[in-house]
């Protein structure tokens, strides 16, 4: 009888939350995520009921991909009582009986809106995130606001307070600074990185999943710092155009060992409605063209450049140039990006013609070898940091950097000077194997493009350098990794064996014929000296080949 009771009881409630859907009420449970549809021009009614009396303070998560929703303490917003964003949180205090409380959802564009919605609950012994807010417009704001543009994505959050008991008086947050207020808090700043190159709902909705609450935020992403209350509470990470990045900030209370979690914040740094440079437009026609010119000359390189040195000279003239007019032309000038990529590619060919003349004219290898090795150096250099050294604090100062990038950029070169045709073949290979990469990279994304561009960023803004330039490494990554490293070390081994018994460097043409008209001039001795000039050559054999055509019988008359 018990059991059927039961029974009744759960078909009852589930009859009811059917009606309460078809009203726009949805009715959600402490911990679980609830799937909820947002009508155009109407507002759903969330409710939590059966609150437990020990929670203190309850936070309502509510994420969509792309739109805009709002969420709202009354059922007509109003400025300082709701938020509008994607990725939008209400943090609610309970008075000491209250087991029921409710929140208010909007579309504030016009459009349906579909997403996925959590609440979580917390104790008095838990910090209350954005508690001590004195910047955004919410009294108590557990929101994290995200920025982003080309170069870096910023993130900022109100500070939180230690938590109180139900009905009782907050804490104040300018108190002076002892272990008995808010600032004993600490920050722990986390990052999650979405499966590469996928952009669906459904990615982003598991890994909202993966960040709503402390526990599963410490288990599935990786901590970028730690923070205490005396930091500014605003951070500069890499952005990364395409790739999905969610940001969560955790508070501890170390004295109660308690936490809580901020209302996560996602990105793809691009937008999805616009047509010009969207999400969807990332692979610009003109970059996969630029590229797969570049990245088939690269492959060329990798495996013959030493045997045709002139083809390399030109092919690393024009990426020296290249890199440095395009730093110039993106910081001087507002032209449009298939503009200043033409101009690159036009100035880059020039630096390739001017590097091959050099070499022609002047026949001095070891300075167009040194040349070579710089952009060795730069690759080499832009490897060390990207990896974690450079998210190293010390390194966020751009003369700290600057200085460290040029020394390593300058000293490769100098083994140059003691192996030169080595170097060179080295260079060729490790260079030449990652423009192919960067060539996929036109195609599919993948995570090896930012060993440059972070470096290009860095000389394009000066902001850059507070940025935390980690970026995932996932399976794309390994594969074009390794395809690098076979490529590399097989162009190495196949020019080496190759050259190996050549001469080291070919030499320059102009310097050949320089030397030999003054070997023919001063040596009397040549029977190259003795010979006829070029013009008269070829009169004589002009003469030689009338007489043969003349008839037989026939003479040409003697001259009186």
């Amino acid at each position: 009888m018990p059991l059927k009771r039961e029974c009744l009881l759960l078909f009852m409630s589930w009859l009811g939350s059917l009606r309460a859907q078809d009203e726009n009420r949805v009715v959600f449970s402490l911990g679980k995520f609830q799937n909820v549809s947002v009508p155009v021009n109407e507002t759903v009614h969330a409710v939590v009921s059966r609150i437990p009396p020990d929670v203190a303070f309850i936070t309502l998560q509510f994420h969509t991909q792309q739109r805009n929703v709002t969420l709202s303490y009354t059922q007509a917003p109003v400025y300082g009582q709701s938020i509008t964003a994607p990725d939008a949180g209400l943090l609610s205090t309970l008075s000491p009986n209250q087991s029921t409380i409710s929140w208010y959802l909007q579309t504030p564009d016009g459009n349906s809106v579909a997403g996925i919605g959590v609440i979580l609950p917390y104790t008095s012994a838990d910090p209350v995130p954005g508690a001590c807010n004195q910047e955004f417009p919410l009294d108590i704001d557990p929101n994290i606001y995200l920025q982003y543009n080309l170069f870096e994505t910023t993130i900022s959050f109100a500070p939180a307070n230690i938590g109180y008991a139900r009905g009782g008086t907050p804490p104040a947050c300018d108190v002076a600074m002892d272990a008995s207020t808010r600032w004993r808090l600490v920050y722990d700043v986390y990052q999650f990185f979405l499966p590469e190159g996928d952009q669906s709902e459904q990615s982003l909705i598991s890994g909202v999943e993966r960040m709503a609450n402390v526990e599963n935020i410490q288990e599935n992403s990786r901590k970028v710092m730690s923070m205490s209350s005396h930091d500014q509470t605003q951070l500069l990470f890499n952005s990364l155009p395409g790739q999905g990045v969610i940001f969560s900030v955790v508070v501890r209370d170390p004295v109660f060992n308690t936490s809580a979690s901020y209302t996560p914040v996602h990105t793809y740094a691009c937008s999805f409605n616009s047509t010009l440079d969207g999400c969807s437009a990332l692979g610009r026609v003109s970059t996969k063209v630029f590229f797969t010119v570049i990245g088939v000359a690269g492959l060329f390189v990798c495996f013959l450049g030493h045997r045709f040195f002139k083809c390399e000279l030109f092919w690393m003239g024009f990426g020296f140039i290249a890199f440095f007019f395009f730093v110039l032309i993106t910081s001087t000038t507002v032209l449009q990006y298939d503009i200043r990529l033409a101009l690159t590619a036009v100035m880059g060919v020039v630096g390739g013609v001017v590097l091959v003349m050099s070499w022609w004219r002047f026949g001095s290898v070891m300075a167009c070898v040194l040349v070579v090795g710089l952009i060795l150096g730069f690759l080499v250099s832009s490897i060390i940091f990207f990896t974690p050294l450079g998210d190293l604090p010390v390194f966020h100062n751009d003369v700290a950097f600057w200085v460290v990038f040029t020394c390593i950029m300058v000293v490769v070169p100098l083994f140059f000077i003691r192996w030169p045709r080595e170097g060179n073949i080295t260079t060729c290979g490790v260079v030449g194997a990652y423009v192919v990469v960067l060539t996929v990279n036109a195609y599919t994304y993948t995570s090896l493009s930012y060993i440059t561009l972070d470096v290009l960023k860095r000389f394009l803004n000066h902001n850059f350098s507070r940025a935390f330039i980690s970026v995932p490494l996932q399976d794309i990554d390994f594969i074009m990794i390794t395809m690098w490293v076979v490529l590399g070390i097989s162009g190495i081994v196949v020019q080496l064996y190759r050259e190996r018994s050549h001469p080291f460097f070919p030499p320059s043409p102009y310097v050949m014929w320089k030397q030999e008209r003054e070997r023919r001039k001063t040596n009397v001795l040549d029977p190259s000296y003795h010979k006829p000039s070029l013009p008269a050559r070829i009169l004589s054999r002009v003469r030689q080949l009338t007489r043969r055509s003349e008839p037989a019988g026939e003479s040409t008359p003697l001259l009186l």
